[in-house]
């Protein structure tokens, strides 16, 4: 079974502003949240909700709603930015 994938209007901006190959590969990642949203290599957030995955140094922080079948994508940055 699939999940939709829905990138939140924040994490879509951050992302436009990267060059055009670490998009690439960032979508990638993520476009295999699709098939497993609990991928070896993620893990989930402490202190708050969510689950991690990186790619190289940009993580990307998601929330799985398992019941609707949904990956919410609610940031992406840089390691050294993205909890802050």
């Amino acid at each position: 079974m699939h999940y939709s994938i829905i990138v939140q209007r924040r994490a879509q901006k951050r992302l436009s502003r990267f060059p055009t190959y670490i998009q690439d590969r960032i979508e990638m990642g993520l476009r295999g949240l699709s098939e497993d949203p609990r991928p070896s290599g993620s893990s989930k957030l402490r202190g708050k909700e969510g689950w991690r995955i990186r790619v190289g140094d940009y993580p990307a922080i998601y929330e799985i709603d398992d019941e609707s079948r949904e990956v919410l994508v609610l940031d992406i940055a840089h390691r050294k930015d993205i909890y802050r």
